[in-house]
C-alpha cells in the first residue's frame, strides 16, 4: 500500500508543479515583477502544497528505509543456525542474575532490619518494669485532655463511645 501512496504523492506533485508553471507564466505575460509573484496567493498555495508532498515523500522513503533494514536483519537471523541448549539457556542465566542482586540487597536490609527488631525487643524488656514507674497516675493525665482544644476531645469522645458500643455488644453476642 505505501507503493500506491507515493505513486499518488508523485502524481500530485506533478499536477501542482504543472499548474505553478502556468500560474508563473500567466503572471509573466501579465507584465507582474517577482516581488508581485512572490506575494500572488495562488503561487504561495501551490508552492506550500509542493513542499507538503516532498515532506510526504521524505517520509515514505524513510519508512521504505527502515522496512528494508528490518527485513535484512530477519533474513540475516533466520539464515543463523539456532543455538545449542547450553548457549540458549546462558542466555536465560544473564537475565535472572540481574533480579538476584536485587533481593540481595532486600535480604540485606531485610537482614538490618532483623538486627534493630532484636535490639528493640531488650530495649522493650528493659523499658517495661521501668514503666510502672512512669506511668503516670489518671488524675495527672486529665489536666493534659484539658489542655487539649475543644476540636480534638470530640472525636475522641465518639471513638470511646464507638468502643463501648461494641464492646457491649460482643458481651450481648
Amino acid at each position: 500500500m505505501g507503493a500506491r501512496k507515493k505513486e499518488a504523492q508523485e502524481r500530485q506533485k506533478a499536477y501542482f508543479e504543472r499548474r505553478l508553471e502556468e500560474r508563473l507564466s500567466f503572471l509573466s505575460k501579465k507584465g507582474t515583477e517577482s516581488p508581485g509573484i512572490d506575494k500572488d496567493t495562488l503561487v504561495k498555495k501551490l508552492r506550500a502544497n509542493i513542499r507538503a508532498i516532498n515532506d510526504r515523500l521524505k517520509a515514505i522513503a524513510a519508512n521504505e528505509k527502515r522496512t528494508a533494514e528490518l527485513a535484512k536483519i530477519k533474513a540475516e537471523k533466520a539464515a543463523l543456525p539456532p543455538l545449542p541448549k547450553d548457549q540458549a539457556e546462558g542466555k536465560g542465566k544473564k537475565s535472572k542474575e540481574a533480579p538476584e542482586e536485587g533481593k540481595e540487597k532486600k535480604r540485606k536490609k531485610e537482614k538490618e532490619k532483623g538486627q534493630d527488631q532484636e535490639q528493640k525487643p531488650e530495649e522493650d524488656q528493659e523499658k517495661k518494669p521501668g514503666q510502672e514507674k512512669e506511668q503516670k497516675p489518671e488524675e495527672e493525665k486529665k489536666p493534659e485532655e484539658e489542655k487539649k482544644p475543644e476540636e480534638e476531645k470530640k472525636p475522641e469522645k465518639k471513638k470511646e463511645k464507638k468502643k463501648e458500643k461494641k464492646q457491649e455488644q460482643e458481651k450481648e453476642g
